[in-house]
């Protein structure tokens, strides 16, 4: 129970916080770097975050449902869900916006481009902030038995 509890949490933390550190550093320097750029480099940090923080949601739901199944409080469920809540958000709210930015045909310096840079790194905060919300009822979670 102890290696389910360490894992979801360790799992669930990391994403949490590789999602803080590209709301809070990353996505910002890009902008500050012009639009052009910011939309050029979008697509190689896109593509190397995606593969390791999907790995990492999903690692942390099936071990907080693991905790809870095998005694854990609901808080493990709870935290389960939001963890997991990214992955459909991710697909349902932000992919639309990651497509366009990602077509080839796109004018990387306009100003519609900007819009979506700057619509992207306001969905990515609901991401932070569901990921956070999952690590600290984790924690609790581990913490208050």
């Amino acid at each position: 129970m102890e290696i389910l509890e360490l894992v979801a949490i360790l799992s669930c933390t990391v994403f949490a916080g590789a999602a803080i550190y590209i709301n809070a550093a990353e996505h910002p320097a890009r902008l500050e770097c012009g639009t052009e750029l910011a939309a050029t480099v979008f697509g190689p940090s896109y593509h190397r975050a995606a593969a390791m923080q999907a790995s990492l949601a999903v690692v942390a739901t099936i071990t907080g449902v693991a905790v809870q199944l095998n005694g854990g409080s609901l808080l493990w469920l709870v935290g389960a869900l939001l963890i997991f809540l990214v992955i459909p958000f991710t697909f349902i709210g932000i992919m639309p916006t990651n497509k366009q930015l990602l077509d080839p045909g796109r004018d990387r310096g306009s100003e519609q481009t900007l819009d979506l840079l700057r619509k992207w790194g306001r969905l990515h905060a609901v991401r932070s902030v569901l990921s956070s919300l999952a690590a600290i009822l984790y924690v609790y979670g581990a913490v208050s038995t």
